[in-house]
C-alpha cells in the first residue's frame, strides 16, 4: 500500500510540472495574478461540487480549528503565484527543482522540531546529503 502512495505523490509532482507550464502560458495571455485567481476560482467550483456530493467532513468546524492551520490558503496563493511568475523566466525544470529543494529543506526542519503537529524525525547526514544533492541538481540543471 505504501508504494501506491509513492506513485500518487509522483503523479502529483508530474501534474505540478504540467500546471506550472500551462499557467505560465496562461499568465502571458491574461496576466499573472489573473491566472492565479482563475486557478483558485476554477478549483473552488470543482471542489465545491465534489464537497456537495461526496463531502463527509464538517466544514463549519473551520471556526474551531487552530488559527495557524488556516494559513494553507495564503501559502497556496503564494506558491502558485510564485510558479506562474518564475516559469517564464527560468523554465519549468529549474522552477520545479527549486520548489522541491525548498520543500525538502523546510520539511526536514518541520519534522526535526516537530512543528505544526508533525512527528519528530531528526535531521541526519543522509537527509542533509539528499538536500545537498538536490541543491547541486538545481545548479546543474541550469
Amino acid at each position: 500500500m505504501r508504494y501506491l502512495y509513492y506513485g500518487l505523490a509522483l503523479l502529483a509532482g508530474a501534474a505540478l510540472s504540467f500546471e506550472g507550464a500551462i499557467y505560465a502560458e496562461l499568465g502571458k495571455s491574461i496576466g499573472q495574478l489573473e491566472t492565479s485567481f482563475y486557478n483558485f476560482l476554477a478549483g473552488s467550483i470543482i471542489l465545491g461540487l465534489l464537497w456537495l456530493f461526496f463531502g463527509k467532513g464538517h466544514l463549519p468546524h473551520v471556526l474551531r480549528a487552530p488559527k495557524w492551520s488556516l494559513l494553507g490558503g495564503l501559502l497556496g496563493v503564494a506558491y502558485l503565484t510564485s510558479i506562474v511568475i518564475s516559469v517564464p523566466y527560468v523554465g519549468v525544470g529549474i522552477t520545479m527543482v527549486a520548489v522541491i529543494v525548498g520543500q525538502m529543506v523546510m520539511s526536514m526542519t518541520i519534522e526535526h522540531y516537530g512543528w505544526l503537529g508533525s512527528e519528530k524525525s531528526a535531521v541526519n547526514k543522509e537527509k542533509i546529503l539528499a538536500a545537498l544533492s538536490m541543491a547541486v541538481a538545481l545548479v546543474l540543471i541550469n
